[in-house]
């Protein structure tokens, strides 16, 4: 297939990379010489895909890590690396942003640019390792060193592959690929097809070791790609199974496409909230929407929490022989958020069989009996149990008990939602949903891996 066309498409225009080029070399000089003149010994560099040539159109936000000496203090380099960063938003009249990885950096825009601004050590190898952001230097300098220029652009059609079926960023978010990993793929098969051809041959757990470390047997995730730089990092860890396995048929469905080129645009969708609830109403499920408040809090945070309290509602309703069949989240990440669930059974019968021990446990059974009455206990199978009246009959009723002071810790709830899904939530019904994208994508689960 002839990608010319998509290239030009996904691409940074020249325009693009030349005013990059020199907002980054403004940037950089200007805190070259703030470590200088303060003879902080430190070297400013860019890193990131914009410093690879591997940034897609309209998203080539400029990294710059200041690297001080292996024997500089911990606290005065974070100091000092946020006083740099102040110091250069002052420079250039923009507003810091704090963020935090292993230790705080800033985040700022500047002349139409997304800047991050990040402190770091100066390693050499993986063994010197003191934050977890100090390797991103030598990923930088070891894709530079390895992928050619043609392989440029073939990482390009990878990510941007990527984006459009939803494998595409390791954000909790994602849980997709990570820019570097997909640096490291196409250094390992050479080019965007071959690599999708190896892809739909993957198996849990397969292994990528470009330097033949020989340390993946300490790693059990569903794909192993040792860090060149560092052989006792998988890059691959925060890859989810569930992205890893969209890619794989992503990629088949594209070798049997013969609408290849699609796969790289964006699923054309004339969304229509009456259509929508329409194609629900069809499904002939319960539908439980929650609506609540979330706190001020950092993305990378807020999302893992989301997820874990979603997962932890399905969990204590089909603990309770309520049938939950789907449940999602959605946030608009700045106020609200939805937790979705699909029940194949929100109502149940009023009695409910309470399981016991096997009769063969002689003290277990005369407990239970004890407990319940032995004129109320008989033989399923080979365990003793006995019938009762269910607490709760109907799953709303269910979410309501927990969703309360006393009730809460009946679930896992992520620890910053907890006051907030307790004192803003309410039920709400699906056409007050109006994320008409999140709906689509919870009833058409499928639609970005094939064209």
């Amino acid at each position: 297939m002839d990608y010319k066309a998509i290239l030009e498409d996904i691409k940074p225009t020249v325009d693009e990379k030349n005013h990059i080029d020199d907002v980054s070399c403004k940037l950089i000089q200007f805190l070259q010489k703030e470590c200088d003149n303060s003879n902080l010994g430190a070297k400013v560099a860019l890193v990131g895909s914009v410093a690879k040539n591997t940034a897609l159109k309209g998203k080539s936000d400029i990294d710059i890590f200041i690297a001080f000496p292996l024997d500089t203090d911990k606290q005065f380099l974070k100091d000092m690396g946020l006083e740099l960063a102040h110091k250069c938003c002052d420079e250039f009249k923009s507003n810091p942003e704090h963020h935090f990885a292993s230790h705080p950096y800033v985040t700022t825009h500047i002349e139409g640019c997304e800047v991050d601004i990040v402190p770091c050590y100066a390693i050499e190898d993986g063994s010197q390792l003191k934050s977890a952001v100090d390797r991103t230097i030598l990923h930088t300098r070891y894709v530079t060193e390895k992928l050619s220029e043609s392989q440029q652009d073939e990482v390009l059609l990878l990510k941007r592959f990527m984006a459009m079926t939803g494998t595409y960023g390791s954000e909790f978010k994602v849980g997709g690929f990570a820019g570097y990993l997909c640096e490291l793929l196409i250094i390992h098969y050479g080019n965007f097809e071959n690599t999708l051809k190896a892809a739909i041959n993957w198996k849990f757990g397969h292994i990528i070791d470009l330097e033949s470390y020989g340390t993946s047997n300490q790693f059990k995730d569903p794909l192993i790609v040792i860090d060149p730089t560092d052989k006792n990092r998988n890059v691959g860890a925060a890859l989810r199974l569930d992205k890893m396995a969209e890619f794989i048929q992503s990629a088949r469905n594209f070798i049997f496409s013969d609408n290849k080129a699609d796969y790289f645009y964006p699923i054309e969708r004339n969304l229509n909230k009456l259509d929508l609830i329409q194609e629900f109403d069809k499904r002939n499920s319960d539908f439980i929407a929650i609506k609540f408040e979330i706190p001020n809090m950092p993305l990378d945070t807020l999302h893992p929490q989301l997820k874990k309290t979603t997962e932890a509602l399905e969990r204590k309703l089909n603990s309770e022989e309520f049938n939950v069949f789907k449940a999602d989240y959605w946030s608009d990440e700045i106020l609200n958020c939805i937790i979705l669930l699909e029940m194949a059974s929100s109502k149940l019968n009023n009695v409910k069989v309470n399981k016991g021990p096997k009769v063969f446990i002689t003290q277990a059974c005369e407990n239970f009996a004890a407990k319940y009455g032995r004129e109320n206990c008989y033989v399923d199978g080979d365990f003793l149990v006995h019938t009762q009246n269910r607490e709760f009959v109907n799953a709303h009723d269910l979410v309501k008990h927990v969703l309360t002071k006393e009730h809460i810790n009946l679930i896992k709830v992520g620890k910053n939602l907890k006051n907030n899904l307790i004192n803003t939530y309410e039920f709400i019904e699906l056409d007050e949903i109006d994320n008409l994208e999140f709906l689509d994508d919870f009833i058409n689960p499928g639609q970005y891996i094939v064209r």
